[in-house]
């Protein structure tokens, strides 16, 4: 393919219809019919990056290889895609505006002026073909964050209007929209649609296709209405309605035939028509019948009246795509960890569960109901997996419970701590002095050996792997003697040996007790259970036997 072609995917309508799992999935099939494919997000948020929000705010914080925190549609991309998607494929407003007045600082702009428009839309641009250029692909998919209307994504617009302009044949623009049906009139509306439409069409840009978000299938009286009102050919208005687990939705794209469509649109032909094995694996999960209950102790849970899922959405994958790969159903229970503190009787709710994940976090609320719930599990034999803060949870646990050190804690909460178990990377102490909190952590991809014999070995059944970080605090190595005394293993360490990465106890103490300073849940594909999940859900699956 001579030229690289580029697909942009708005919204309208409303936010959180599915834009970044669209993306993935357009992205997907095109990638099951021959053609390389990478993918872009777009955030229009003044923030630099995604580690400054918290996920309560905006979701789970994701972290690429290359150490970037990014926004969680990054996560999508990755387990679609099954690629690893880098901090190029990431921009931000904050990100873009930086660039340019670092830029204009340098004198890079040779004296001129340098205004909102054309500079930074034709920054985006730059960055953009850069990512084309880098990674070689055939399609560069750009999803651009928030709903067309707003005023904070309008200058990402206006680079997808400039390269259209420059690059007609190469472009094509997607609108993700929602088609309601109102309880008490109970007919499926278009009419947002069309103003979603227009208000694109405002900033210059008509929609190629049309992907139409709903509850039940769009038919044929709306796909006619939407094209009318919206100028795009009937068959470019894809039904798109709700399913019962995401990896369905490119199936039903297939079916609609939509890359056939988008490769006619860009005069390409396709050079195979592979999407059987997801397929097939589709089919099976939607088979199965056991079910399995998962308890997720956390803090990231409330916005307002509402649970929000997507603060661990890579962990809630993870542990789909491992319990899918055991032939159960995962039922994930979401346990906020202060109800332990407020009312102690109700850790006993754990010996419902089936297996409990401790997942990553920060700060001092509801840390002690996590203390209490390791303890509970450690006792109680019920599988555990603790990620990042989870497993330094458990180190704390270990040591104030089973090693006698009453007062051990992390240094993150108290700074005076009698047994700093937990305690601060030396070259961290200088940013928190300086209050230098962004990008300031061990971020990204870290190598670590593995010790044989151990569970963490037995999951992985290598020696050296390599995984994603995002933490300042560690095992601090004046205690790492004790607790191994006392029968806590460390299977895995960074290769110097100085920082320890995989803690376990002995299968023959417990049958799943395991925690990992990195992030695993980073690692997931579909159809490829990451390790450490699959060796916990293997546990489960063999307790609840």
């Amino acid at each position: 393919m001579a030229k690289t072609k580029f697909i942009f995917v708005t919204g309208g309508v409303m936010s959180g219809i599915g834009k970044g799992v669209a993306t993935s999935s357009i992205g997907r099939i095109l990638q099951s019919k021959g053609y390389s494919v990478t993918a872009i997000k777009i955030d229009p948020y003044i923030n630099v990056d995604a580690g400054t929000m918290t996920p309560t705010e905006h979701g789970e914080v994701f972290v690429t290889d290359d150490g970037l925190e990014t926004d969680q549609d990054l996560g999508n991309y990755e387990r679609f895609l099954d690629t690893n998607i880098l901090s190029g494929n990431y921009m931000t407003t904050g990100r873009v505006y930086l660039s340019v007045i670092n830029r204009e600082r340098n004198l890079e702009y040779g004296g001129k002026n340098v205004e909102v428009v054309p500079d930074i839309p034709l920054e985006v641009i730059l960055r953009i073909k850069k990512v084309a250029k880098t990674t070689k692909a055939d399609f560069v998919m750009i999803e651009i964050g928030g709903t067309v209307g707003e005023y904070q994504n309008v200058l990402f617009l206006e680079a997808a209007r400039m390269l259209r302009m420059e690059k007609p044949q190469d472009v094509i623009v997607f609108l993700v929209s929602y088609l309601p049906v109102p309880n008490k009139i109970g007919e499926m509306k278009t009419k947002p649609t069309q103003y979603a439409a227009r208000s694109l069409n405002s900033v210059g840009i008509q929609p190629d296709f049309i992907l139409c978000r709903s509850e039940e299938p769009i038919d044929d009286v709306r796909k006619s209405k939407i094209a009318l009102f919206c100028s795009v050919p009937k068959d470019h208005v894809i039904a798109s309605p709700d399913v019962d687990f995401i990896y369905e939705i490119p199936v039903n794209y297939d079916n609609e035939k939509l890359a056939e469509k988008i490769l006619s649109s860009f005069k390409l032909k396709k050079k195979k028509n592979d999407l059987t094995k997801w397929k097939s694996e589709v089919e099976r999960i939607r088979k199965i019948d056991r079910e399995i209950r998962i308890g997720v102790v956390g803090k990231y849970f409330n916005s307002g009246s509402f649970v929000l899922a997507d603060s661990y959405i890579s962990v809630i994958e993870s542990v789909k795509q491992a319990a899918w790969s055991n032939g159960f159903k995962p039922k994930i229970e979401w346990i906020s960890s202060e109800e332990f503190e407020q009312d102690p009787k109700s850790i006993n709710r754990l010996k419902e569960m089936d297996g409990v994940i401790i997942p990553g976090g920060f700060g001092s609320r509801g840390i002690e109901g996590k203390i209490k719930a390791v303890e509970f599990l450690r006792k109680n034999k019920i599988p555990l997996l603790g990620i990042c803060y989870g497993m330094q949870i458990i180190c704390i646990e270990f040591a104030r419970n089973v090693c006698g050190l009453k007062g051990a804690h992390t240094t993150e909460i108290d700074k005076e701590a009698k047994y700093p178990v937990i305690d601060i990377m030396p070259e961290q102490k200088k940013n928190l002095r300086e209050k230098n909190y962004g990008a300031t952590m061990r971020l990204g991809a870290y190598p670590a050996e593995i010790k044989t014999g151990t569970i963490a070995y037995e999951a992985y059944k290598a020696k050296s792997i390599s995984e994603r970080h995002r933490h300042r605090w560690e095992v601090n190595p004046e205690y790492i003697e004790i607790l191994e005394k006392n029968g806590l293993v460390f299977s895995a360490k960074s290769p110097n040996g100085k920082l320890m990465e995989i803690v376990e106890i002995k299968q023959k103490d417990h049958p799943f007790l395991v925690g990992t300073q990195f992030h695993p849940e980073f690692g997931t594909r579909f159809m490829k259970p990451q390790p450490i999940f699959n060796a916990f859900m293997k546990a489960v699956v063999k307790g609840k036997k």
